[in-house]
């Protein structure tokens, strides 16, 4: 979903955006054709949403159940001190864990979300005992194990 507030981007930019979200790898002609543009000024359009920051970039979206990665639970995490210096270590150490797919820092009862993707939930256990709970300023932990995606966008047609 791309928001329709942006002065800067006009109706064409923003279905090249919704396009592009979709299928990355759909050829420039057929993107053209589908934005009802020419060629040219679709690449030109593509390129400035690029170097505009709209467009990080392009990738690959794996399978995670065939690559052994069908686990997936959250992680609640409370930190034992808020302050910027403990936020910036905690946020350094979690980036660097791999099975750390996403980190998210909440305001409410906990301080940080977690989505992790482990091979099972013994996997799970061992990441969450050996690696989440000895990150910095690790207070406490609470998890919430995923039984079924419903809605991802990443990898849905």
């Amino acid at each position: 979903m791309i928001s329709q507030n942006h002065s800067q981007l006009d109706a064409a930019d923003i279905r090249i955006l919704t396009i592009l979200a979709k299928e990355g790898r759909i050829p420039v002609t057929e993107l053209s054709n589908r934005v009802g543009l020419s060629k040219t000024p679709c690449q030109t359009r593509v390129k400035r949403l690029q170097q505009a920051g709209y467009i990080l970039g392009f990738r690959a979206v794996l399978n995670p159940a065939k690559l052994g990665l069908a686990h997936v639970a959250f992680a609640e995490v409370r930190l034992n001190d808020t302050r910027e210096p403990a936020l910036q270590a905690f946020n350094q150490a979690a980036r660097a864990v791999p099975e750390i797919e996403q980190i998210h820092m909440i305001a409410g009862a906990f301080d940080y979300l977690l989505k992790i993707r482990s091979t099972d939930i013994a996997d799970y256990r061992r990441v969450l005992g050996e690696v989440i709970s000895r990150l910095p300023h690790v207070a406490a932990t609470s998890t919430h194990v995923s039984m079924e995606s419903v809605k991802d966008e990443i990898g849905q047609s």
